[in-house]
């Protein structure tokens, strides 16, 4: 499998560091950012060309990577699906955009190509899909970080935002991706509540899911990323073993 990647940043070179380490049937190709630079020298790293016009590696990949951000996924995503290639989309909060949320897929039916989202920085996500249309009535979402990650200097704790899903991925783009994978998992613009706190050093994420079926709650306690405290290592590693599965026989968990 040949894959291009969109976005050289913190979450891209943790996913290449791996892939390239090992022999698992892929090869990441092409890099593009609009930071050339960083591309170059992922590129280098990986064996893969760095690319400046995005067009020139849709040729040539069996599936894009994306990994920059809400924005980029608006940008590229229809021209990628248009051409039949899947994506593996790391910034899922562009799907809470409903008029894209529709958009995209059409595209993606007519032109039989699929969009993988991975479970990023969260556990518990299988469980909320299960559940999703069987009786679920509640999905409550607790998110707690450090005020440095959310852009804040504070010395107490202080809730930002409370409120649904759709709205707390338009006011946080590049932090509250979780809230957006949830929201796509149940089908449904859940509440979430998110809290800047000086006394954690993790990304906390705290799901609530209540409903005919009982009740499950999950907490994910995450490190930052040491070169992009905004997202934890988890959302790299789901991506990794996504990316691995489809070379896999066997397939557990939904």
């Amino acid at each position: 499998m040949k894959v291009g990647i969109i976005g050289c940043g913190a979450i891209a070179n943790i996913i290449t560091n791996s892939i390239v380490s090992e022999e698992n049937g892929i090869e990441i190709a092409y890099f593009f950012d609009k930071d050339v630079e960083r591309a170059e020298n992922l590129a280098r790293f990986a064996g893969g060309v760095a690319i400046i016009n995005f067009n020139d590696m849709l040729n040539d990949v069996d599936l894009i990577l994306e990994c920059a951000s809400p924005d980029s996924v608006k940008k590229y995503a229809p021209i990628v699906l248009e051409k039949g290639i899947d994506m593996v989309i790391m910034s899922i909060g562009a799907f809470m955009d409903a008029e894209f949320h529709s958009n995209v897929l059409k595209i993606a039916k007519r032109n039989c190509a699929k969009i993988h989202l991975p479970s990023g920085a969260v556990v518990g996500l299988d469980g909320i899909k299960a559940v999703a249309n069987f009786g679920l009535k509640e999905v409550n979402l607790v998110t707690r970080k450090s005020p440095k990650s959310l852009g804040k200097d504070i010395d107490g704790e202080e809730v930002l935002f409370e409120g649904k899903a759709s709205e707390a991925v338009k006011q946080f783009p590049l932090n509250i991706n979780v809230a957006a994978t949830i929201s796509m998992a149940c089908n449904s613009d859940i509440h979430v509540k998110i809290i800047a706190d000086p006394k954690v050093d993790r990304n906390v994420h705290e799901i609530t899911a209540k409903g005919d079926f009982g009740e499950f709650k999950t907490t994910t306690m995450n490190f930052p990323c040491e070169a992009n405290p905004k997202t934890s290592m988890l959302a790299a590693l789901s991506a990794i073993k996504l990316l691995k599965s489809f070379n896999e026989t066997i397939s557990v968990g939904i």
